[in-house]
C-alpha cells in the first residue's frame, strides 16, 4: 500500500463526536511514551502529523485521521502514567472502552508495547481485555532500533510466552522502529488487507 493522501479530521472527547465515515478503522493505543505518535507518523511518511503531546498522561482525545480517503486512523491517549489521579484514569477508561466496544467500522485495535521491555503488566491486561472482547487486534513492538538483536529477541520471546499463557494462538505481531522504518511494510500490508476483508464484508 502507498500512502498517498493523510491529513488530520477531527479531535474528539466522546464516541458521539467521532466520525460518521463508512470506512475502515485503525485504532493505535499503547502506554505512555511508547512512541505512539513517531510510529504513527514513520507509517504515513509525515513528520508532525500525529503531534507528541507536551504534557503526557493528559490528552483524554480521540484525534482522527482520513488516510487516502479510504480509511481511518484513530490515534488514542497514552495509558499507564503514574501521575494521573484515578478518577482522570477512571474517565480515561470508561472513554476508551465505550470506543472500542462501540465503534462499528473499527476494523483492528493496535496495542503498541515497547521492545525494550519485558511485557508490562497493564499492557498485558489491555491486550488481554480486548481479546477477551472478540475484538479484532494486532500488537505492534516499537523502538526496536534502542535495542541490541540479541536482546530484541529475548524481549520477544518474553512477550510471546507471556500471551500464550492465556491464548492458544498469538494475534499478528509486528517489531517496528520509527527511526529506521522497520516494520512498515509489514503495518501497511496488515492493514490493506483488512480493508479488503472490510470491504467485502468478511467476518
Amino acid at each position: 500500500m502507498k500512502i498517498r493522501s493523510a491529513e488530520f479530521l477531527k479531535s474528539s472527547t466522546t464516541l458521539s463526536q467521532c466520525p460518521e465515515l463508512k470506512m475502515p478503522e485503525y485504532a493505535f493505543i499503547g502506554r505512555s511514551n511508547v512512541g505512539k505518535s513517531s510510529l504513527i507518523n514513520m507509517l504515513l511518511g509525515r513528520k508532525n502529523l500525529a503531534k507528541t503531546s507536551g504534557r503526557p498522561g493528559k490528552t483524554k482525545l480521540i484525534n482522527h485521521f482520513l488516510i487516502n480517503e479510504e480509511w481511518l486512523l484513530a490515534d488514542l491517549p497514552g495509558y499507564g502514567y503514574a501521575k494521573v489521579s484515578k478518577s482522570d484514569r477512571a474517565e480515561w477508561t470508561k472513554m476508551i472502552w465505550h470506543y472500542l466496544k462501540e465503534r462499528q467500522n473499527l476494523a483492528c485495535i493496535f496495542i503498541l508495547v515497547d521492545s525494550r521491555h519485558q511485557p508490562q503488566v497493564n499492557d498485558l491486561e489491555m491486550i488481554k481485555k480486548v481479546g477477551a472482547e472478540g475484538l479484532p487486534l494486532a500488537i505492534i513492538r516499537t523502538k526496536a532500533d534502542k535495542m541490541k538483536r540479541g536482546k530484541l529477541a529475548e524481549t520477544d520471546m518474553a512477550l510471546r510466552k507471556a500471551l500464550l499463557a492465556f491464548w492458544e494462538e498469538l494475534p499478528p505481531l509486528i517489531t517496528t522502529s520509527a527511526e529506521k522504518k522497520n516494520g512498515r511494510e509489514d503495518l501497511l500490508e496488515l492493514i490493506a488487507n483488512a480493508n479488503v476483508h472490510y470491504s467485502t464484508g468478511g467476518s
